[in-house]
């Protein structure tokens, strides 16, 4: 396993985050929390099943957590739409934010997707106001935010609950604008070039590092978080402690400033003379 994991190219990290064993939200929950209580709905169409959140006890402190949530057979799979939310979930999400911020309690977003859903119902219902809004919205929340990629980071989907004082990425996972494939089919009118893609997107955890879009990277265990369900979680919820411990003392004030500062400071551009 050690060898075969040790170097591997972007398109392999991308298949390996798509793994079917992979861990997803609320395995992770399951077995890093206890006393989870999921709430459902977005108090305005329905209760969107590819997004889950509830509150936790973890290590003791009560943590809204919030993700993604793919299934795990073919029925689950459908329910759960592929982990691609509409507007409704990211409507829902943001409502939890809300709650979480007025009993004072840290958030915990848990990022796999491979994009919002992008259904003519899901644009009829304000997909990109939904997120646009998630995200203005999340700047402003007063208590800390935490965000991990745990598989999937598509584009505005993963962006959608993607806004936190600290971004972590686990290592065996991706964060782009844009599916390889997809890509691929734009620039070369096929898929055939989907590893060529995802080397040219620089998606991985270690390139996202590189760029300032992460603040850390979480290890897995050996050959992927899929191999060992417990060791995963327990690396992971160690990495939330301490990213928690970090940014929980600040007052709301100072935070807030400090994510305008950290998102603005993103990319880079030069002025044509």
């Amino acid at each position: 396993r050690k060898e075969i994991t040790q170097h591997l190219t972007p398109w392999q990290r991308v298949q390996l985050s798509r793994h079917p064993d992979r861990p997803y939200t609320l395995k992770y929950i399951d077995k890093m929390c206890t006393d989870f209580v999921e709430l459902h709905g977005d108090r305005n169409f329905k209760d969107d099943k590819a997004m889950v959140g509830g509150f936790a006890q973890l290590d003791g402190e009560t943590v809204m957590f919030i993700g993604q949530q793919k299934g795990t057979n073919t029925k689950l799979r459908q329910l759960r739409n592929f982990g691609m939310a509409n507007p409704e979930g990211y409507r829902k999400a943001l409502r939890l934010m809300r709650l979480a911020e007025k009993f004072g309690k840290p958030i915990v977003c848990l990022v796999d997707t491979p994009g919002a859903y992008p259904g003519l119902e899901a644009e009829e219902r304000g997909q990109g106001e939904a997120i646009a809004r998630n995200i203005y919205e999340m700047i402003r929340l007063k208590v800390p935010v935490i965000v991990v990629i745990i598989g999937e980071g598509a584009s505005g989907g993963a962006l959608g609950i993607g806004v936190g004082d600290k971004v972590l990425m686990m290592e065996n996972t991706w964060y782009t604008v844009i599916s390889p494939e997809s890509c691929s089919s734009i620039l070369w009118r096929s898929w055939e070039k989907k590893e060529v893609a995802a080397e040219q997107l620089r998606l991985t955890a270690t390139d996202m590092k590189g760029f300032g879009l992460v603040d850390e990277i979480v290890h897995e265990p050996l050959g992927g978080a899929h191999w060992d369900y417990t060791e995963a979680a327990d690396i992971l919820k160690s990495y939330i402690l301490k990213a928690l411990k970090e940014v929980k003392d600040k007052n709301p004030e100072q935070r807030i400033n400090d994510r305008i500062e950290k998102y603005g400071k993103m990319g880079f551009w030069e002025e044509a003379v």
